[in-house]
């Protein structure tokens, strides 16, 4: 299968002490992907590279062809800034604009869109609700909707189902499986590992190194899951600096 991203023994982190290092391998179009691990094992980090917004410290990541417009990346919810003054409206409105540009119009077909985005969520009826009352549920649901307007081909999710209620969940969850079903590629940073093994059904293990990569079953199994936790413990965070980007 064509590979959607490729790493090439990838290093990342911040000021120059790697997160994540020695990656390498592909993800395949349409994969449906989980990247797991213990707390600080760089699954962020890697999404953050993926998208762009960490460069290398050393090796290289392959879009194999995708441009800007191509990635859809959710962020944790606790980096969304809810204090903003701006209507669920407007902000699922906001994944037009790498279409349409900050300054492009918005026509009867783009506001057709956008109310059935909202309708797929289930905030019918929130329209014209501030971002800043809605729930943890609601905020995240509004996001999916944004997500979905974007119509990529390529969706970072980061940890978007954490303190989640078991409906909300259950029903992004469809979400996800659905841009599966389109072939799309998706790759999902969590931490429910029962979450994970019923509707994911590839795993990259992290602890700052790749643990096991592969089929979940095989990949959280009891051992791996072992190897990370110690490998995580073990890690000192005065770790060396990078000299490749020195």
């Amino acid at each position: 299968m064509t590979a959607a991203l490729a790493f090439q023994n990838l290093t990342l982190g911040y000021d120059r002490h790697p997160a994540v290092h020695h990656l390498s391998g592909e993800i395949s179009e349409g994969a449906l992907l989980a990247i797991v691990g213990p707390n600080g094992a760089g699954k962020s980090t890697l999404l953050k590279g993926i998208v762009g917004l960490l460069s290398p410290l050393g090796g290289k990541i392959s879009r194999n062809g995708f441009a800007a417009k191509d990635i859809a990346y959710l962020p944790q919810i606790a980096e969304i800034d809810r204090s903003f003054p701006i209507s669920v409206y407007d902000l699922v409105a906001m994944g037009l604009w790498k279409r349409a540009g900050l300054l492009g119009g918005i026509g009867a077909s783009d506001r057709g869109k956008i109310s059935a985005a909202i309708e797929a969520v289930g905030l019918r009826g929130f329209e014209a609700r501030a971002i800043g009352t809605l729930s943890g549920g609601q905020m995240q649901r509004a996001l999916f909707a944004r997500l979905l307007l974007q119509d990529a081909q390529l969706i970072l999710l980061d940890e978007p189902f954490a303190s989640l209620d078991a409906k909300t969940i259950s029903d992004l969850l469809e979400l996800v499986e659905r841009w599966h079903g389109e072939k799309r590629t998706v790759i999902a940073v969590l931490h429910d590992f029962d979450l994970v093994k019923r509707h994911f059904p590839e795993a990259l293990l992290l602890a700052r190194e790749p643990v096991a990569w592969g089929k979940t079953t095989d990949t959280l199994s009891a051992e791996n899951l072992l190897k990370a936790r110690r490998m995580s413990e073990a890690f000192d965070d005065a770790a060396g600096i990078c000299e490749d980007a020195a």
